[in-house]
């Protein structure tokens, strides 16, 4: 197996970020395993152009690459900071110019950061609903950390990085077998057949 495309989507607005953190803790993880090519996407460097952005036929040269990179990978780790019980804007903003069928069978990583275990049912709230619309593949373990789980910014609650490797290994899995296809019409209405 060659390089994967690994392509993380972080949704902090600030320089510094626990959320890149736990990203980070989750592709350490693959990397232990598999050969990757790396790309980062952090909303708070694209909010510029992204704010601004309302046509999708004018979209600038960095949110297009960002979009092309995202259609393109071989594996997505996305994450959130978590802002009044949900994901941040202009994380949903980027992915509201997704096209809809780019992201058929991809296996998608989720992890979220917040400051209360209130937050904590984002993952299964918010953005497994978000992903399963694109007919994603996300990995069964989510991943979400408060603030006391890091210190200076780094990820140190061994509870969350025994979760990050754990959504690892199952990403690997996933990313073995390829980009799992959403079945075709013809398989959809095909009759069971009985053994």
């Amino acid at each position: 197996m060659g390089k994967i495309k690994v392509v993380t989507v972080s949704g902090n607005l600030g320089a510094r970020s626990r959320t890149r953190a736990l990203i980070d803790a989750v592709v350490e993880g693959v990397e232990a395993q598999l050969s990757i090519h790396r790309t980062d996407i952090v909303i708070g460097e694209l909010a510029p152009e992204l704010g601004s952005l309302t046509d999708p036929k004018a979209i600038p040269p960095r949110v297009a690459e960002a979009l092309a990179a995202i259609a393109g990978a071989d594996l997505l780790v996305v994450g959130t900071p978590v802002y009044k019980g949900s994901y941040t804007g202009l994380f949903k903003h980027l992915i509201d110019f997704i096209d809809p069928n780019a992201l058929g069978g991809v296996p998608v990583v989720l992890t979220a950061t917040g400051g209360s275990p209130r937050h904590a049912l984002v993952i299964e709230h918010q953005l497994r609903p978000l992903f399963g619309f694109f007919l994603a593949h996300t990995v069964p373990t989510g991943i979400f950390a408060q603030d006391g789980d890091f210190t200076d910014y780094r990820l140190t609650s061994p509870e969350i990085a025994a979760r990050a490797a754990r959504a690892a290994d199952e990403a690997v899995r996933i990313a073995a077998l390829g980009r799992l296809a959403a079945p075709t019409a013809s398989l959809a209405a095909a009759p069971l057949v009985a053994a």
